[in-house]
């Protein structure tokens, strides 16, 4: 498995930092712009931005991979209503025939000179709905597990448009549809949840909130996070 090419060649890189308020929510996924390379650190990406350094961003989040056939299909379920087309989730890297069924939780891949580590899916949120215009994109994404992932950066450096993304070493045997499945899981489920948690690299935050679901038997409440403030429209 070492050293296997995951994608020949990526199709496009992102970057930006601006910051937008759309509907009174600031979001910097509309200011995505292609550049030729990404400058690479184990922080964040040089020139790039989050509007919500709170819930994106970090070391543990400081790349992100979304798979461009996903634009194409949920056009098909009618879930994006205007014209928008990649960047427009908001990635950093842009790449043709690799999903989330061929990654795993922990891989570590190299992409140019760049070493990094898979942390977690995306986990969906309200500011995709006002992106694409549909009440329920996030739902929708949550569901389906076409999110994509975040890298934490192994060794810093640079990533060019046209490089391959290798894989170097799989640590687990959990996909990124897999963990996107056991963590949203509707009811409590231990040893599922024991089975994620104990995947090497994944994110803190993904573990801190299932072993809290395990002390407290209860599942935080999602509804803010996939609908906001004005609350599921139903």
């Amino acid at each position: 498995m070492a050293g296997h090419v995951l994608a020949k060649k990526i199709s496009g890189l992102f970057r930006g930092d601006k910051i937008d308020v759309n509907k009174g929510i600031e979001t910097a996924m509309d200011n995505k712009l292609a550049v030729p390379s990404l400058k690479v650190n184990k922080s964040g990406v040089d020139g790039d931005t989050q509007a919500d350094p709170v819930h994106h961003g970090g070391e543990e989040r400081v790349l992100h991979h979304f798979p461009r056939e996903h634009y194409g299909q949920y056009r098909r379920w009618d879930l994006i209503t205007n014209f928008k087309d990649v960047p427009a989730m908001g990635e950093n890297i842009s790449t043709v025939g690799l999903d989330e069924s061929q990654v795993n939780i922990g891989d570590i891949i190299q992409i140019g000179d760049v070493l990094l580590q898979v942390t977690q899916p995306r986990s969906p949120c309200f500011k995709l709905n006002v992106q694409f215009g549909h009440p329920k994109f996030a739902l929708a994404m949550q569901e389906s597990r076409m999110c994509g992932w975040f890298y934490k950066v192994l060794r810093e450096g640079v990533i060019k448009a046209g490089d391959s993304v290798i894989l170097i070493e799989r640590k687990t045997d959990i996909s990124i549809a897999q963990a996107m499945k056991i963590y949203f899981l509707a009811e409590i489920d231990p040893e599922q949840y024991q089975q994620l948690m104990q995947c090497e690299g994944l994110a803190k935050n993904w573990v801190a909130s299932m072993q809290n679901r395990i002390d407290t038997q209860k599942i935080e409440n999602w509804q803010y996070r996939l609908y906001g403030p004005e609350g599921d429209p139903a």
